[in-house]
């Protein structure tokens, strides 16, 4: 029985411990924003939306919930201005490179650069 008892625990920690720390909602990735991009782990594209520069955990998670949120926010956009969302994406990504502070990645014809 005791032993029945520690395999359970022990599987149960395992799995804990397998699991992520804490998942990463909207706002925690918005607050995270500006670290991964001065670490360079992130960038801006010219297609509106960020790509992962180096590949980590925090980055994907980052990119990936800004970017679901973005892709929502166009698509509003793009309805409520009777737009393709490819045209509100293009206008998107290009304010978002021109905004991209010096030494910050971004995407110039499939190539990740810093910004000078």
């Amino acid at each position: 029985m005791k032993l029945t008892k520690f395999r359970l625990l022990l599987a149960g920690l395992v799995l804990a411990l397998s699991l992520p720390v804490m998942a990463m909602n909207l706002q925690q990735a918005m607050a995270a924003l500006s670290q991964t991009k001065s670490q360079g782990l992130v960038g801006e594209q010219p297609n509106g939306y960020l790509g992962v520069v180096q590949s980590t955990e925090q980055s994907e998670a980052v990119v990936q919930l800004i970017n679901d949120a973005r892709r929502a926010e166009y698509a509003r956009m793009a309805k409520q201005n009777n737009i393709a969302v490819a045209d509100v994406e293009a206008i998107a990504g290009k304010k978002a490179i021109e905004k991209t502070a010096n030494g910050h990645y971004i995407r110039i014809d499939g190539e990740w650069l810093k910004k000078r």
